[in-house]
């Protein structure tokens, strides 16, 4: 419940097998995909006391929540960045105000289950994650299984994908090494290990149909790979062993995101599965003379935030007691050309205000200048939480939407706060 403060006591807390379901998956669909493929009392906050925690009580901030991108934010190369784990105890209480943020996180990243994504980082970042408040790249895909059967999943390690899938709800999930391990010379230069053949499934090519191919997670085998999507493509609506005519006739093609560049332990920005995606439609348009239109989920779409938003009001509500939408979403994210871009176009469709904050510690490379400009750029993500804090704590009143452009324009909405 709120205080009259403007914060909310926490009155329970959900364990890690308490992940959103009929509330956060349930009303309209909110990917990209087009329908038809789709089954106030305004109180100051301005002085010092009122962003002070007492010595009984808990409290968390019902006006403002964060969300955060993980690789090139929090994580580098599967290990945490020195100043995420300094952030992540900030935003739970650590703070001169001691106040507690709800936060969640969003990343184009996938090719796990959410809880094992959770996992991962809870011990990474050593501190209790939720699915609840976690979305992956391919997360809001769930919501596709229900308008197609037999799909083709690529992408990620071993079987991991397939389980992902149909944990979903998919019924009949193909992938790569099921068609390689059916017909060998589907592939001339890959081979399947001794694992791929065991778990792989042996198909009647004769009698599958494709409905539709999902790109989950990064492709480990980028040739065989391309090359079974591409003969799926080029079929008569999705019968392998057809090929068309008018290579106008292939199933869908869905892509969990679009990042052409992703941040690793490496120098430089290693490539990722949008790269994938511009050389297959080279690819498709080089073989037939025609152009392949794909369909994107994650970051930088509309529909991705949309879906976060409505996971973070679930987060507020069930784990704080939240019953009402923040005011200001700060995002703090690394690729200007997803994160940035994504959360700018997306505050343009909002009533509450989505504010974007790039780091210096991923795939953005300091001194260049970025093609979606941030409203704030921080050295790392401590410098950004702390920032986001300090812009609430200044602010002239509880629910006010500042708009800040750069270090300058802070400065001035500072001195007119004060």
């Amino acid at each position: 419940m709120a205080t009259s403060d403007g914060y909310a006591k926490t009155f329970r807390r959900l364990d890690s097998l308490d992940a959103a379901q009929s509330v956060l998956y349930g009303g309209p669909t909110v990917v990209v995909p087009p329908k038809h493929l789709m089954a106030s009392d305004s109180e100051h906050i301005s002085n010092h006391s009122n962003m002070t925690k007492t010595h009984h009580e808990e409290e968390v901030s019902d006006d403002f929540a964060l969300a955060f991108d993980i690789d090139g934010v929090l994580i580098k190369g599967g290990k945490p960045i020195p100043a995420a784990v300094d952030a992540m105890k900030y935003i739970n209480g650590e703070n001169p105000y001691g106040v507690k943020v709800p936060y969640i996180f969003l990343t184009n990243g996938g090719g796990k289950t959410e809880k094992e994504r959770c996992l991962d980082l809870s011990r990474q970042l050593d501190l209790e994650v939720d699915p609840g408040q976690f979305i992956c790249g391919h997360t809001p895909m769930r919501d596709m299984a229900e308008k197609y059967h037999t799909v083709l999943v690529v992408g990620g390690e071993g079987e991991k994908c397939r389980i992902v899938a149909e944990g979903y709800g998919f019924k009949d999930v193909i992938t790569p090494g099921d068609i390689i391990k059916t017909r060998h010379d589907t592939t001339p230069f890959r081979t399947l290990t001794d694992e791929e053949l065991e778990n792989s499934r042996l198909l009647d090519l004769d009698n599958l149909r494709i409905e539709a191919i999902f790109v989950f997670a990064d492709s480990r085998d980028w040739a065989g790979d391309q090359q079974i999507i591409l003969d799926c493509l080029m079929t008569k609506d999705g019968w392998l062993n057809t090929r068309s005519e008018t290579f106008q006739e292939g199933p869908p093609v869905f892509f969990s995101h679009t990042d052409v560049v992703w941040s690793t332990s490496h120098e430089h920005s290693r490539l990722g599965m949008g790269a994938l995606r511009a050389s297959l439609e080279a690819v498709y348009g080089a073989l037939t003379g025609k152009d392949l239109n794909t369909i994107a989920f994650g970051k930088p779409q509309i529909g991705t935030y949309k879906f976060a938003t409505r996971l973070l009001q679930k987060w507020r509500s069930d784990s704080c007691g939240i019953n009402k939408p923040p005011s200001t979403v700060y995002f703090i994210g690394d690729t200007p050309e997803s994160d940035i871009r994504g959360t700018n176009e997306f505050n343009e469709t909002t009533d509450n205000d989505w504010f974007s904050i790039l780091v210096k510690t991923g795939v953005y490379q300091d001194g260049t200048v970025p093609r979606y400009p941030p409203r704030k750029t921080c050295e790392n993500v401590f410098e950004a939480v702390k920032f986001a804090i300090e812009r609430e704590h200044n602010k002239p009143c509880k629910g006010s939407t500042v708009s800040e452009l750069n270090d300058d324009t802070s400065q001035k909405v500072r001195e007119v706060a004060k």
